[in-house]
C-alpha cells in the first residue's frame, strides 16, 4: 500500500508485504497453470466417487501409496504444512510430492505470523479460554445475541476499520450486508464511528434496530447502577439501519443515491425491548435524518472492552460530524466494509470503491465463492435475485461478472473456475484436519452419500447429484438406516432393496473416499488465492494498491482473509478537483 498502515490497532494482524504488479501477475499465471492441470480434482464431486470411478482417475503411483495411509497420516502428509519432519510410510512418487508442495507454496498463508504452525491447535482463540461462549476481549454489551465466532470477527474487523478511518480521516462507515447489526453496533457505540448499515433482509434490519434499543437500555441501566455521569451517544453515533438490496448491476451513482434516499427501517424507540419501553420517558426521541436523537442529559456508558472504565470513554459528541459541513457535500466521504459479503456482493463493493469518489477505503471479507457470477456460469445456484424487478434506470449499461475482475486474469489461459472449484474453496480446511487427526466418525458421511448415489443412479440414471439435505447425525447411523432416510428425499421408496454385498464392498473403500476428498481439499486454498489475487490485480490496474490480511483465526473463522485498500492521496486530490 502506497501509504503504509501501521499494524498496532489491527490486533497483531500481519499486513502482507505488498506485491509488485509484476509479482502479482506472475503468481496469477502460476496459479492458473497449476489449477488447470488439476481441474479434474477441483471439478469432481465426492458423491460421484463410485459412479464416476474417481479413484481410478488418480495416477497409479499415487493410488499405491495413498490407499493404506491412516487418517492422521492423511492430515499430516497432505493438508498440514506445519510439520517439517514428516515420516512417510513408503516412498512417494515425485509427482505427488510436487503436487503437495506446489499447492502449499502457491496458497496465501491462512494464519497470522504468531499463529503459524498452529493450524491444528485449539479450535477457539485464547480470548475464549475462560469462557467458551464469551470473548474476554469484547465488552459484555456487544456479546449479547452474538455467537463466539461472530464476537471474534466483529472485534478484530471493527478495530481494523477504525484504524482505516483514522488513516483516511473519515468518521463515516457504510456496512453492507450488515445482518443483525453486530459489527455496526461495535463500530458505532463501541468505537464512536458514524455508521450506515445496509441489509437486504428487512427482518434482519429491523432486528438490528431492536438490538440497538436493547443496548441503549443497557447503557442507561449501567449508568444508573454505577452513578456514572456519562452521556448516551449523540445522534451521529447511533447506527442508521436501512433495508436495501445492493444491485451488482447498478452504477456507483445509484449506490450513493440509495444511501442518500434511504430512511430508517425502524426507529430505535419502536424496536426497543420491553424494559426499554418502560423507561423510554428517560430517553427523549425525535426523528432525525442521521438517526433518532436522544436527550444529552440521559447519560450512558460505552463499554466496549472488558475492564474499561469511565475515564477511558470519549464522549461521542467530541468527534461528531458538523451537520453544516455535511450539507455542503453531495455525500460525505466514508469507509466501506462488508463482513462475509456473499458472492458478487464483495466484487460489487470493490468496484464501488474504485469508481466512487466518496469511498476512501475498504475492508472486504468475502465468502460464498460459488455464488460468484462468471461468463461460463452467469446464474449459479443460490444467486440472490433482486426483491423487485430492476429497471433500466437502476442498472448500468455494462454488467461485469464477479470473476474474473481483472483484465490480466481474464486473458490468462485456464483462468476459468467451475462452480465446484469455487464451492470447494469455501470448505474449512482446518476443521477437516482436526477430524482426520481425531479419526472422527463424521468422516464416513462422504462415503455414505457416495454409496447412496450409486443406488439412486441405478433407479434413476437421469437423477444426478440430487440434493437430499442434511441427515442429522448421519455418521452415527448404519448405512441401511441412512439410505432409508435419504431415498424418499429424491422420490425413491425408503424400502428400496439394497445389495448388501455391494454395500459392504463400497464401505471398505471409505479410506479411499477420504483420501480423494483430501486431495481436492488441498486445492481449496489455492482456488481462494486466485479469486482474491484477481481482486488485488483489479485494484492495482485501477491505481490502488492493496494488502491481504489473515485477520481471523482460521480454526474459528475459515473465511479469514480481509482485503484492505486505501486510495492514495494523489487520487483523492484529483477527484476533489473534478
Amino acid at each position: 500500500m502506497s501509504e503504509q498502515l501501521s499494524v498496532s490497532a489491527a490486533q497483531d494482524a500481519e499486513f502482507r508485504a505488498s506485491f509488485t504488479a509484476q509479482q502479482q501477475r506472475d503468481l496469477a499465471r502460476r496459479l492458473t497453470t497449476f489449477l488447470s492441470q488439476y481441474s479434474h480434482l477441483t471439478d469432481s464431486f465426492i458423491i460421484e466417487f463410485f459412479t464416476e470411478n474417481l479413484w481410478q482417475t488418480l495416477p497409479s503411483t499415487w493410488q499405491a501409496v495413498l490407499q493404506d495411509i491412516s487418517y492422521p497420516q492423511t492430515a499430516e502428509l497432505l493438508l498440514d504444512d506445519s510439520h517439517e519432519d514428516r515420516r512417510y510410510p513408503s516412498v512417494w512418487p515425485l509427482s505427488l510430492l510436487a503436487f503437495r508442495a506446489t499447492a502449499h507454496a502457491l496458497a496465501f498463508p491462512r494464519e497470522c505470523r504468531p499463529d503459524r504452525g498452529k493450524v491444528a491447535a485449539s479450535v477457539k482463540p485464547d480470548e475464549f479460554l475462560e469462557n467458551q461462549s464469551q470473548s474476554s476481549l469484547l465488552g459484555h454489551i456487544f456479546r449479547k445475541h452474538v455467537k463466539p465466532k461472530k464476537q471474534h470477527e466483529i472485534r478484530k474487523l471493527g478495530m481494523l476499520v477504525k484504524q482505516l478511518c483514522d488513516h483516511t480521516g473519515c468518521r463515516r462507515v457504510v456496512d453492507v450486508g450488515s445482518g443483525q447489526g453486530h459489527l455496526t453496533r461495535f463500530l458505532s457505540f463501541g468505537l464512536g464511528l458514524s455508521v450506515t448499515a445496509i441489509e437486504a433482509d428487512h427482518t434482519l434490519a429491523a432486528m438490528a434496530s431492536r438490538y440497538d434499543g436493547e443496548l441503549l437500555w443497557a447503557l442507561e441501566k449501567e449508568k444508573r447502577k454505577k452513578s456514572c455521569s456519562f452521556q448516551l451517544p449523540e445522534a451521529h453515533s447511533i447506527p442508521r439501519h436501512m433495508a436495501g438490496w445492493v444491485n451488482p448491476r447498478a452504477s456507483w451513482e445509484g449506490f450513493i443515491k440509495q444511501l442518500k434516499d434511504a430512511h430508517h427501517v425502524i426507529e430505535v424507540s419502536q424496536a426497543a425491548s420491553a424494559p426499554m419501553k418502560k423507561r423510554r420517558s428517560d430517553l427523549s426521541q425525535t426523528s432525525h435524518p442521521e438517526g433518532p436523537s436522544y436527550d444529552s442529559n440521559s447519560g450512558g456508558e460505552q463499554m466496549f472492552f472488558e475492564g474499561s472504565c469511565c475515564s477511558d470513554i470519549q464522549a461521542a459528541s467530541e468527534a461528531s460530524i458538523n451537520p453544516e459541513e455535511s450539507r455542503k457535500q453531495d455525500y460525505p466521504d466514508f469507509v466501506l466494509t462488508g463482513l462475509h459479503a456473499c458472492g458478487d456482493l464483495s466484487a460489487t463493493l470493490l468496484r464501488h470503491f474504485v469508481c466512487c469518489p466518496q469511498v476512501r477505503g475498504i475492508t472486504s471479507v468475502a465468502c460464498c465463492y460459488m455464488k460468484i457470477t462468471t461468463k461460463e456460469n452467469p446464474t449459479p445456484p443460490g444467486l440472490i435475485s433482486p426483491p423487485t424487478p430492476p429497471t433500466p434506470s437502476t442498472e448500468s449499461f455494462h454488467f461485469e461478472f464477479g470473476y474474473p475482475m481483472s483484465c490480466w486474469v481474464k486473458e490468462l489461459p485456464g483462468h476459468q473456475l467451475s462452480y465446484k472449484a469455487r464451492e470447494g474453496a469455501c470448505h474449512a480446511v482446518e476443521d477437516y484436519v482436526r477430524r482426520l487427526g481425531e479419526e472422527s466418525e463424521q468422516l464416513r458421511t462422504h462415503c455414505y452419500r457416495a454409496i447412496l448415489e450409486t443406488f439412486i443412479r441405478d433407479m434413476r440414471p437421469d437423477l444426478r447429484r440430487a440434493g437430499i439435505q442434511t441427515i442429522k447425525k448421519a455418521h452415527l447411523l448404519p448405512f441401511t438406516e441412512y439410505a432409508r432416510l435419504g431415498l424418499p428425499r429424491v422420490g425413491l421408496p425408503a424400502d428400496l432393496p439394497l445389495d448388501q454385498e455391494r454395500v459392504e464392498a463400497m464401505l471398505k473403500q471409505q479410506n479411499k473416499v477420504v483420501v480423494y476428498f483430501t486431495l481436492s481439499l488441498l486445492l481449496a486454498p489455492v482456488v481462494e488465492t486466485l479469486v482474491l489475487l484477481d481482486r488485488m490485480i483489479y485494484l492495482e490496474e485501477n491505481g490502488v494498491d492493496s494488502q491481504l490480511i489473515p485477520l481471523f483465526n482460521p480454526n474459528f473463522s475459515p473465511r479469514n482473509f480481509v482485503l484492505v485498500a486505501v486510495k492514495p492521496s494523489r487520487w483523492c486530490k484529483q477527484t476533489e478537483s473534478i
